[in-house]
């Protein structure tokens, strides 16, 4: 099986490569794909060197699956163009995931959704991934009523620009700027540009994403999203209103039995998600699980996430993997 990488120098696109090792995707050849001035650039896979290529000889190659990380631009330029040779598209930008056409997954949670009809399949937003997680067991249980999320997102969300701005900061250095603030001792309370309602278009995106991913159009969202200067993951303080009451004993033993969600809330031993332990893992990590005291049927919890292979690379190496397991590529 065939697998173009499309976007496969830059930050996502390196760990999508990694993703699909780690995971053994049976790959019988890598297709990089990155902008022109990376053309006949080598990448490594699996201990052997595959060089960049253009997307026109990507497409001449006929992969089954290109999964994407080049941005909204070049996926709304490109993705058509795999789609009409037959080749299934897995979008990590924000090009396709409003789109009513296209679906908007994340396996464990609506996997099922996908067919045969799908060409371009949209990745969700790393931060809404973790956070639909978490919330699938629970609507499913007591039935969402609404979401109050801030994030706490790591630089690596912005790319390697950001990195090298906040270890430039840290050491005194004026370079690159990703931000038009200092991040390093500094939190930024924008993601992405401001919208007309004051809102910005990450927070935009985790309200509605999380309605179509969890096919509920009744779950009220709200959310404020901060970059904080960390790497290793997002953090999200979640609040949670039900229809129907719960025991937070029972809301520990339905988010364990989730795939994909590890617990980690034991007070007692000072034990609870932080993004320096998340990193270079799969699963979504959370804890500090809490009756709202201000509130009847309302929970609050903390969540955190890789942002790089939860929040994008893996994510979209698992919607890969369901197409394969449901023999639909």
């Amino acid at each position: 099986m065939k697998i173009a990488v499309v976007g496969a120098t830059g930050l996502v696109g390196t760990k999508m490569l990694q993703v699909l090792a780690e995971r053994n995707f049976p790959v019988s050849e890598i297709i990089p794909v990155a902008s022109e001035k990376s053309i006949g650039k080598e990448i490594m896979f699996k201990g052997k060197a595959y060089s960049v290529v253009s997307y026109q000889d990507a497409i001449a190659a006929k992969p089954s699956i290109a999964i994407f990380s080049a941005g909204g631009t070049t996926s709304l330029q490109l993705a058509p163009l795999f789609a009409a040779a037959g080749i299934r598209v897995i979008d990590n930008s924000s090009a396709w995931r409003m789109d009513i056409t296209k679906k908007l997954v994340v396996p464990e949670v609506n996997g099922h959704v996908l067919d045969k009809e799908d060409f371009i399949i949209a990745n969700p937003n790393c931060s809404t991934i973790q956070m639909v997680m978490v919330l699938k067991p629970l609507h499913d249980k007591y039935t969402i009523k609404r979401v109050v999320v801030s994030t706490y997102q790591s630089v690596t969300g912005t790319g390697v620009k950001a990195v090298t701005q906040l270890q430039e900061e840290r050491n005194g250095i004026e370079g690159v700027k990703a931000y038009p603030h200092r991040i390093d001792m500094n939190v930024i309370p924008q993601i992405d540009v401001f919208t007309d309602n004051a809102y910005t278009k990450e927070e935009m995106k985790m309200v509605l994403e999380t309605k179509k991913i969890m096919g509920d159009d009744n779950i009220r969202v709200t959310a404020t999203t901060v970059r904080i200067p960390v790497m290793g993951g997002h953090s999200e303080s979640v609040n949670i209103e039900f229809e129907n009451d719960f025991d937070i004993e029972n809301i520990k033993k339905e988010l364990a039995a989730f795939p994909g969600i590890t617990v980690q809330d034991d007070i007692a031993n000072l034990h609870y998600p932080m993004p320096l332990h998340a990193q270079d893992k799969d699963d979504v990590f959370v804890g500090r699980i809490r009756r709202d005291e201000s509130q009847d049927k309302t929970l609050n919890c903390w969540i955190v996430s890789d942002n790089l292979r939860k929040g994008a690379a893996t994510n979209a190496v698992q919607i890969a993997e369901y197409l394969l397991e449901k023999g639909i590529v």
